[in-house]
């Protein structure tokens, strides 16, 4: 004998106020959107590996992209590197992944911050999405 059980369609909205809030510090600060929803060992992990990760590409003298290239490879960089919020602000403000790509570990490097900002833009959303209720901690 099977039980009807009824699922609403919309997901029930976990937190009140600004329903972007997660979201947006996510991005800004890596973790500090599963800090929002106490989720701290996640909120741990997640800021040292994206800051790490976006430290050892800057070590390796990796490129930090920018917008006004007309290049479509390099308009993809400037997206990833966008997703690091904050990390990419502060790589242009102390002008930091200027220099060319002439060694291997350099293009090793630029694949790390870009990889470090969509890990990023992950994680934000991962934060978001727990802090609306959509996913189950």
């Amino acid at each position: 004998m099977a039980s009807k059980v009824q699922v609403s369609a919309r997901p029930e909205v976990k937190s009140s106020g600004f329903p972007y809030l997660a979201l947006l510090l996510g991005w800004l600060v890596p973790g500090l959107g599963h800090v929002v929803t106490k989720h701290w060992i996640r909120a741990l992990l997640l800021f040292g590996s994206i800051t790490l990760m976006f430290v050892l590409g800057l070590l390796m003298q990796g490129k930090l992209y920018h917008a006004n290239t007309g290049d479509m490879l390099e308009m993809l960089g400037f997206v990833g590197d966008l997703g690091g919020g904050g990390l990419y602000i502060i790589g242009r403000i102390f002008d930091l992944g200027h220099g060319a790509i002439q060694l291997a570990t350099a293009d090793y490097g630029t694949k790390f911050i870009v990889v470090s900002g969509l890990l990023n833009i992950i994680s934000a959303v991962d934060a978001h999405n727990l802090y609306i209720g959509r996913k189950a901690s």
